[in-house]
């Protein structure tokens, strides 16, 4: 078990408790998106009709069918026509963060993203995949991405650009796990004081920044990937 940290129930599983608890956590956020995807998944494929006509009440998959689709209509309206090209980037980070995020709200366990390394991760992999996406495009024509719109001006833009790209990540990051740690960290202070009713509203609220703090990064991930590509459709375009 991690030095001062609370029990958790991953202490106790095999393997895992020699894991530090947000990657312990982490393994075990994605195990259960995997589950619930194949459950889901599964029962679709043992009854073709229900592509078509979902059942009335609410379960597994019509649950990942609303969110998917809420989700997609977010992209779109965000990113334009390209957008469902990032929808699995997108999507798998939405369900990741999200879920991340409420794990904590759970007794027992932590929600990986109190970690900055979690969180950074995440962020680096957005910064990466950004670039990835912005040189898969123009190719070497997108080094004039940081050179700025006046030729002799590229000398000033470039360190001004490149700083603000390495800077993304780091915002990211602290955003993401500033929000969650603060957020868990007074609801465990409340619990302990008073451990009955009142840490009720206080899940609620937890739950809520769980979904804020999921769409901002989001948001600000489909802003990256979008500008990488149409600030060059513009130049292109002259």
């Amino acid at each position: 078990m991690e030095h001062g940290a609370h029990l958790n129930f991953v202490d106790f599983i095999p393997f895992l408790n020699l894991l530090p608890h947000h990657v312990s956590n982490a393994i075990i956020v994605v195990m259960c998106l995997l589950l619930a995807a194949y459950v889901a998944m599964r029962k679709l494929s043992k009854n073709l009709e229900s592509y078509i006509i979902p059942e009335e009440k609410l379960n597994l998959r019509n649950f990942f069918d609303i969110a998917t689709e809420s989700l997609l209509r977010f992209v779109k309206e965000n990113m334009g026509p390209k957008g469902p090209e990032f929808m699995m980037i997108i999507g798998a980070l939405a369900f990741f963060i999200f879920f991340s995020n409420i794990f904590g709200l759970i007794p027992g366990f932590t929600s990986p993203t109190e970690n900055l390394n979690t969180t950074g991760a995440c962020a680096l992999t957005v910064f990466v995949l950004t670039h990835y996406y912005g040189i898969k495009q123009h190719g070497l024509k997108y080094i004039k991405h940081f050179m700025g719109p006046i030729p002799w001006l590229a000398p000033l833009f470039f360190p001004i650009e490149l700083i603000s790209h390495l800077v993304r990540p780091v915002s990211l990051s602290i955003r993401l796990f500033g929000n969650i740690f603060a957020d868990h960290f007074i609801l465990g202070v409340v619990a302990g004081l008073i451990p009955i009713i009142v840490p009720l509203p206080m899940m609620l609220l937890g739950i809520f920044v769980a979904v804020v703090q999921t769409l901002v990064f989001i948001l600000l991930s489909m802003a990256y990937f979008a500008g990488a590509i149409e600030e060059f459709e513009e130049e292109e375009g002259h």
